[in-house]
Formats: structure tokens, sequence, C-alpha cells
């Protein structure tokens, strides 16, 4: 296959792909066609897939935590460049990558609150429906709400969903053998019209994969009943059956990002190694939440971040939430009778453009998209606007990563308040009870605006949702006093090396996420940035002699390394989410039949007003004559004097809109 990287393939026409999109949406212009459709010649056609990836039930361009309208996502914002795109070009196919069924209030909303009957659809499906996907694969979040709801959903689809690692029961010997809850793959029989208006047929196949971590991250609906299979060895089984079956182009829809490390079994992100397997034709990626082609993979072996190629073959992710939409463009030939990759392109089309720290719209939403789906977001608007307690001081997130947290802090109360009734009359009953929580709006990828801010008043479940956005389960592990330090200095790996005596230094490694930087509460300690981190991202031993947390204690004294302790998590951490050594099935002493969210709600309904201020249980070491910087959104200005622990003061912009802030350590 040969590689194009180049937009443009003929030198002849050059356009602007943003004013091409904005111009003729504005003005209902003509369209000018993709340059491979005006290059197209007899027994050549052009073929563009488009991709959505990571929707998380954001039909609406909505943000339901804040309870105000937004610019940056929404299926109903992402209609309008597939409608664009389909007519740039004489033949295209739209297909889903997954996590399209949980992730917001309207996800919860129906989930926990509606239900699903059968013949019943769930709004993101019936945005879905109304803009005529050919297909869709399944992400790690399909599976939160049970099995069972999830079958529910797929019933509504006017379109299949394959997914080739996801068996019933247990593996069989061979990939071919396992019993699959959905098919593996599909061929689809297009019809498309090459560059003389000659009309051809082509068989497309298309075949998915899920994340096999599902097992670990929602075994209480899985065990038992479920398992999945390395996603590179049931490709290797598949893709030869598709081929056999008659498939000229196979479209590999992998709900796994990019990882260039050596391939293991059961990799988590697999798509640059699905590109190795012969047959493959192209990658559609997501579940990382980035944007490919572009700067977040570049300088990766066997990817080309600017061509947007895995291992020479086409790729793309779009992003999340419906704010890109993933396109590659194939220019396809007639070889020997069957159709081949001749030439293509790749490239992801936001529906934003970021100026500073404004978010300016590209597009507008789609009227049909936003029908379709109405009565359902009226609904969902009731739900989260519905009054649960009160707090007494401000709950928000702007420096949860430097400092201890109010909205942190409440989560890790309400854990702990739950997890002490739950040991009672246990054979735990009596052992301190400690508390992980981690902050999950953080600003990071989602942007400047991406922090809870809960002004004192009234508490509603949007609030809630805001505090806690997943929808984990409690569960609580028995460990010794030392592997709560191995957790803590696991945590302290989101910060960077700090050399003494130097001043402004970047504090926070913006590859780490904000949601495996757990603070323990219930323990006090200090974290000496001064030392190399610990444990790498994977939770391989990075430095074994490394020694960030310090000064920690326990009731006023150090802490007894070999004393046992029961800390309340959630069925990620516990099931093994994010590597942290030690966290695993043998030390789970409690599995919980609620969610870490619901605990929250019953907390706040409890106390019936709330107190969340933040009691500074950890903060950094000293280290003389340095400071260090970190950004964070424009609205943390408002609480920078209420920061306990910590000197922060104002310096100026950052990227992407966010606002900048020095801290002398």
């Amino acid at each position: 296959m040969q590689e194009s990287p180049i937009l443009s393939p003929d030198p002849r026409i050059s356009f602007s792909r943003r004013a091409l999109l904005t111009g003729a949406a504005a003005t209902g212009a003509c369209v000018l066609m993709h340059p491979f459709s005006a290059r197209a010649r007899e027994n050549t056609a052009h073929l563009r897939i488009m991709e959505t990836t990571d929707l998380h039930v954001h039909v609406f361009p909505y943000d339901y935590y804040s309870d105000k309208p937004i610019d940056t996502a929404g299926l109903a914002r992402t209609a309008a460049h597939i409608r664009q795109i389909r007519a740039e070009a004489t033949n295209s196919v739209l297909v889903d990558n997954g996590d399209f069924l949980q992730g917001n209030p309207m996800g919860d909303y129906i989930a926990y609150e509606r239900g699903m009957k059968h013949g019943e659809i769930h709004p993101v499906i019936k945005g879905m429906n109304v803009l005529g996907f050919d297909c869709s694969t399944l992400g790690n979040h399909e599976f939160n709400y049970g099995l069972d709801f999830m079958l529910k959903v797929l019933d509504g689809a006017n379109f299949p969903f394959v997914c080739a690692n996801l068996s019933k029961g247990t593996l069989s010997a061979s990939a071919r053998n396992d019993e699959l809850f959905l098919k593996p793959y599909v061929l689809i029989d297009r019809q498309i019209t090459d560059g003389a208006g000659n009309a051809h047929l082509v068989k497309i196949g298309f075949i998915g994969f899920v994340p096999p971590q599902i097992m670990n991250w929602d075994r209480r609906h899985l065990e038992g009943r479920a398992m999945t299979r390395d996603i590179v060895q049931a490709a290797k089984a598949w893709v030869p059956e598709m081929k056999e079956a008659g498939a000229d182009i196979i479209i590999a829809l992998s709900h796994s990002g990019i990882d260039a490390t050596a391939y293991s079994e059961g990799m988590e992100n697999a798509a640059l190694h699905l590109a190795a397997i012969d047959g493959i034709d192209a990658i559609m990626t997501g579940h990382q939440h980035l944007v490919f082609p572009g700067p977040d993979f570049a300088d990766l072996p066997g990817v080309d971040a600017q061509a947007g190629t895995l291992f020479g073959k086409p790729a793309a992710m779009g992003g999340f939430w419906g704010s890109n939409l993933g396109l590659i463009d194939l220019m396809l030939e007639q070889d020997g009778g069957r159709w081949k990759v001749a030439s293509f392109t790749t490239e992801a089309r936001g529906i934003y453009h970021r100026d500073g720290r404004k978010a300016e719209p590209l597009v507008t939403s789609e009227q049909d998209v936003l029908d379709a789906v109405r009565a359902d977001h009226e609904a969902t608007l009731a739900y989260v606007r519905r009054p649960v307690g009160r707090t007494s001081a401000p709950l928000h997130s702007y420096f949860a990563l430097v400092a201890d947290d109010p909205s942190v802090q409440i989560v890790a109360r309400a854990q702990i308040w739950y997890i002490t009734e739950m040991m009672k009359g246990t054979e735990w009953e009596g052992l301190p009870v400690l508390s992980a929580a981690a902050p999950f709006k953080a600003g990071g990828r989602g942007g400047p605006d991406y922090y809870t801010d809960v002004a004192p008043g009234p508490i509603a479940i949007k609030n809630v949702a805001d505090l806690y956005l997943y929808p984990n389960t409690v569960r609580a592990v028995a460990i010794s006093g030392a592997m709560v330090k191995e957790w803590l200095e696991m945590s302290a790996g989101i910060f960077n090396r700090i050399a003494p005596g130097k001043t402004d230094q970047m504090l926070i490694d913006a590859d780490f996420p904000s949601y495996n930087f757990d603070v323990i509460d219930g323990v006090t300690y200090e974290i000496d940035l001064t030392q190399p981190a610990k444990y790498g991202a994977d939770g391989s031993l990075a430095d074994p002699k490394a020694n960030r947390i310090v000064n920690l204690s326990h009731n006023g004294a150090p802490i007894d390394m070999r004393a046992t302790f029961i800390v309340a998590t959630n069925n990620y951490r516990a099931g093994g989410g994010g590597h942290f050594p030690g966290i695993e099935d043998d030390v789970v002493v409690f599995v919980g039949p609620d969610t870490n969210r619901d605990v929250v709600v019953r907390y706040i309904v409890d106390r019936g007003t709330i107190n969340p201020e933040a009691d500074a249980n950890w903060s950094f070491a000293p280290v003389p004559g340095t400071t260090v910087l970190f950004e964070t959104g424009p609205g943390a200005r408002a609480f920078m004097d209420d920061v306990k622990g910590v000197a922060i003061e104002p310096a100026g912009d950052g990227a992407r809109g966010f606002a900048r802030y020095r801290i002398t350590l």
C-alpha cells in the first residue's frame, strides 16, 4: 500500500479544510469535492471513512455538570462535519469506536432512574440512528451498567455492532471457536461510483476490539459471564477469515489507543500492533481521549503523527465527546477484479478552535439530532437539578493537584463513613479506616473549564456527579502501613523531579492522569519533590532507592509499617486500574453494591449540611530557594487565598486557555 500523507494529492489543487467547512456551512454554497473524488477515473474510486469515538453520551452540546451549553462537545455538532464530508465525496461510511453509553448524567439518568425496557431506544442511539451509522464496536464503558442493560441498548440500533475479543463464559482453545457476544466482524457490500460514473460493489469489512482490562474494571458485571481475548491474537484469527470471505477493504474499529512499547499479551492500547497485521487496511482508534493525527503521538517508533499512520497504514482518533471527527480518505483502485488501497490521507476534524481561553465553534448543531433526544435532554436536566443537601463552603478542584482539596476531601469523608459502617460485624471491625480519592475534574485534556466549582448553598445531583464523574463501585482493601506508603509513592509520580535552588520549574507531568493521583485521607504526609519517582506509569519499579513520601504519620505518630489498615477505594483501583503496587484481588476485603457517587449522595443527605473544608493532611516538603509552576483554570483566582499548606501566587497565562501559578516550596 502506498502512503500519501499530503492533504491534496494533486499539487494543482489547494484548499483550506476549515475555510471550506465554515464557508460552505455558513452560506450554503456549493461544496468543493475532495481531491480524491476530483481525480478518480474509471476503476478508481474515493472512499471516505468517518469515525466518532468516546462520545460518552454527549449528544447535546451541553455540560450537565455546570448546567450550561458548550461549544466543545456533542454529536449534534459533529453531525455537521459528517454531512459536510458526505457532500465532499462520492462514497462514504460512518463508524463509531465505542464508549458511547456512559460518561455524563444523561447516561446515569437512563441507567439508574428511567431504565431500559425492551423496545426502548437509548438517547445516544437515537442520535446515531438519525445520522445513519454503518457500524460500531464496544468500548470499556459500555459495561459500566451491566451486560443486560448494554444488550438492550444495542437492540435499538439501526446498525451492527462488532467485537472479536469478547466471549461468553470462558475462552476456547482457538479464537474462532469462542462463543462471542457479538459478531466478530461484518462485511458490507457498498455500491460505490468510480471517477467515470460507473457503479461497482466493494465489500468492506469491519472488525472490532475492546480492551481486555474490562474484566478487571467491571468484574462485578462480567465475572462468570464473559471473558476477553488479547486484541492482536483475536485479529490474527479473524482477519484471514474476512479475506477468505471476500473482503476488499478491512477496517479495524479498535477501542484501544496507541502504545509504542513492545507488544505484550493483553495490552490495553494495542492499535499500533494491530496495524502490523497483514490484511488490515485502516485503523480507527480511540480510548485515550486524544487526537490522531496530531502532536500527542509525535516521535513514537512506528508512528507518523503528522501523516497519521501506524506502521505505514492510515489511522485516525477523533478525540472525545464529539470534539473531533476522525477521517480517513482512501483512493481505491481495481486490481485483478478486487479493490485495494492505492493512496490515502488522514485527518481529525475539530468542531471548535481554541483561541487562548476561548473556544470558537466551527459548526452549529444539526437540528434533527437535537430533536431526536430533546425529551431525554429535558428529563436529564430535571434529574441533575434535584437538590440533596447543602454545603457551607465552596467545593472546587482548581488546586487539587497541588494541595489538599475540598472536592477530594468530601469524597474521602463519605467513603470513610460508608466503609466504617460496612466493617461492623466483620473480622475487620475496629481497624483504622483510611480513604483513597483522586481529583477527576482537574483540567488536563478536558481543558481550562474542566474543574469542579460549586458555590455554598444547595447541592444538587449534578454537583455530586461533578464531584465523582464515574459510576465506580465502592471497594475496600486491607493492607499494611508499608503498602500505604507505596500507594502514595505511586501517586506522587504525577510530579516532575525538582532541582533544589532553581526557580519556575514545571511541577506536573502532563502525561500522568489526574484520576491516578490518589490522596489518602486518615494519614498525614509530605512529598519530597527533589526525589525521583519510585514507580513508572505501568507500576514498574523505576528507582528502588527513591523516597518521595516523607513524615508519613497516623494519629500523630509515624505510621506502623507492619500494622493493618482498611483503605476505602473503588473497583477500578482495587481491580488493578492504574497499576498501583500490591493493590489487587488478594487484598480486597469488601466489594460494595453501591457506587461511590451514591455513597457521596447518601453522606450529604445524612449530614444535611456539609463542611468540605480541606484539612491539609498532605503538603510538599520545603525546598528553600525553589519555585515551581503549574496550570489550572482561570476560575482558580477566586480561591487562591483559601488554599492551606502552600504559598501560591499568579504567574500569568498558561497554554490553551489555562492560568499559570507559582508555588514557593
